[in-house]
């Protein structure tokens, strides 16, 4: 990957290197659509192969999130699976020991981020983001094909980090941890209780706002200079080493977004609730804050 910073890769960088025998690209694109307040969901899901079939970076290999790399007997979508599937479909699609990946979507780079996350989360390290996605392919004119590569399957090697995975009971206890942050990262106006997409309104006792739209320039989708980050990082207290960062949105994607950039400034032990508030305002037990809490 990139010498300065292995967790994002430029374009330039990878129309370089589309033809290593040891990068496995991948395609992690999910079509998500927000559902009408009262709906008996908060949003509409959909696989993003038919928007890889026709266009496509060289070489790149689709990944399902809401079936291959996900427990589809769960309450949420999307939840992460068992160690044993996700390896097994990690290595079907090319990845294992010896490789390096990086991951787009055809989106804001969150579907990416997730994928990176889970590869992260089972204990692969070599993989880096794609910066900016297909939309900043696509700006440079670099190529694009309808070429469905056969991967070359290999064995991937699942050895988990439980300290990077949250779960309800756990994000509970951590409301009254004084070393844990709980950092929102959907907009301020689902934060304060303004708007929700959830059963509920409101955030979770004790978390701050960082709304992700905050780490990336909104014209390009890439990612602020590191330098950047840092400062909001370090404003937001997430860079102090006695406490540990957990991120939450609506369901555990955007989040793995600032889990990303966080990692990019040397914070590689963020953990991320993976049933964040779609999980959360399920239960009707469990509290809620509307209005903002200072930091």
């Amino acid at each position: 990957m990139s010498e300065q910073n292995p967790g994002v890769v430029s374009v330039e960088w990878l129309r370089d290197h589309l033809d290593d025998a040891d990068l496995v690209i991948v395609d992690s694109t999910t079509h998500l659509q927000p559902n009408p307040p009262g709906s008996a969901t908060p949003y509409s899901l959909e696989a993003g192969r038919e928007t890889y079939t026709p266009e496509h970076i060289p070489g790149a290999i689709f990944a399902n999130l809401l079936t291959d790399f996900a427990d589809t007997d769960a309450p949420q979508p999307w939840t992460v699976p068992s160690s044993e599937k996700f390896a097994a479909s990690a290595g079907a699609i090319g990845i294992g020991d010896g490789v390096r990946v990086v991951v787009y979507d055809q989106h804001d780079g969150y579907w990416a981020t997730r994928f990176w996350w889970q590869l992260r989360l089972e204990g692969f390290d070599n993989v880096a983001i794609l910066d900016g996605g297909l939309r900043a392919w696509r700006a440079a004119e670099a190529p694009l094909t309808a070429e469905i590569p056969v991967p070359t399957p290999r064995t991937f090697t699942a050895t988990r980090r439980p300290e990077l995975l949250r779960s309800t009971e756990q994000v509970l206890e951590a409301t009254t941890d004084a070393d844990t942050v709980l950092v929102d990262v959907l907009a301020t106006e689902q934060y304060n209780g303004e708007a929700t997409s959830y059963a509920r309104p409101g955030h979770i006792p004790g978390a701050i706002s960082l709304p992700v739209f905050q780490i990336r320039d909104t014209e390009t989708g890439k990612l602020l200079p590191v330098e950047e980050l840092r400062k909001i990082f370090d404003d937001a207290g997430l860079l102090d080493p006695a406490v540990t960062p957990v991120t939450y949105c609506g369901g555990g994607i955007a989040a793995t977004g600032v889990a990303h950039a966080l990692s990019l400034v040397g914070r590689s032990d963020v953990g991320v609730y993976d049933g964040s508030l779609t999980a959360w305002t399920a239960d009707a037990d469990l509290p809620l804050v509307v209005g903002s809490t200072p930091r």
